[in-house]
């Protein structure tokens, strides 16, 4: 949270400067609020916060939360962009509270805030992340070896090799990427982005053997093929993960058979 910033005086009466003006702006909040227990359908609900606009989205909702209104209901963890709790859709577009600065998404209009679409809304901006985890646990996404003995050594890998997954390994399991999709939108039967992209992260790595098991889980009518190329997952990552470009791969080992 920012440090208030006190007026100081000279001797002659005058502010010092970067001691006049205060930092903090009035921002207005626009929440999408649910609560299945007073009400059947949301309801829009504006909060007027005092902020510095260089504080994040997650600090105005700790603030109205803990300030305003004690109900409002949202995830949070780290605070740092590494959990993925927070999630959620900022101006319409899908974004971490906690990486999203406040100046950044033009503070002079109301902010509008809502949960990820594509997902049951169970309060607020809390939606229910079963299925998601569901499609995640069904691409098996943990090292598999055809050896059920404890290895006796390391199991080598060279750096051309890890290389080629990298990118694939930085996902948080935010499910910005899923909930930002048309497809699963439409259809939660889609496993979707992320789960295509934790598969991937063990279908191209040259210790695992079982990509062929992989492969033939996403070769499922609600698989890869689903996809529609329409990037707005690799627009929403908060990891910079090429998400389209992984998909697409998956698609051309299916073809090939080769990765």
């Amino acid at each position: 949270m920012a440090t208030p910033v006190l007026d100081k005086e000279d001797a002659a009466g005058k502010p010092e400067p970067g001691f006049a003006d205060s930092p903090y702006i009035t921002v207005t909040f626009r929440i999408r609020r649910f609560n299945p227990e007073v009400a059947a359908e949301a309801v829009w609900e504006d909060f007027q916060v005092e902020i510095d606009p260089k504080e994040r989205v997650l600090d105005a909702l700790h603030k109205i939360k803990w300030e305003l209104d004690g109900t409002l209901t949202f995830r949070r963890s780290c605070a740092h962009g590494i959990c993925g709790s927070d999630a959620m859709r900022i101006n319409g577009k899908n974004r971490l509270a906690c990486k999203t600065l406040i100046k950044d998404i033009n503070p002079e209009k109301p902010i509008t805030v809502e949960a990820i679409k594509g997902l049951t809304v169970l309060k607020d901006l809390v939606v229910d992340m079963e299925p998601f985890f569901q499609a995640y646990r069904d691409v098996m996404p943990f090292l598999i070896t055809k050896d059920t003995n404890e290895p006796t050594r390391e199991r080598l890998q060279t750096a051309e090799d890890r290389e080629r997954f990298d990118d694939t390994t930085k996902c948080i399991l935010c499910a910005a990427c899923t909930t930002s999709c048309p497809v699963f939108w439409n259809d939660g039967q889609y496993f979707g982005p992320a789960a295509i992209v934790n598969a991937h992260r063990f279908i191209f790595d040259s210790r695992d053997e079982a990509g062929e098991q992989r492969l033939e889980i996403l070769n499922d009518r609600d698989g890869v093929w689903r996809c529609r190329t329409t990037f707005n997952c690799t627009d929403a990552c908060p990891r910079g993960i090429e998400v389209t470009k992984a998909i697409a791969e998956v698609k051309r080992a299916l073809i090939t058979r080769r990765y």
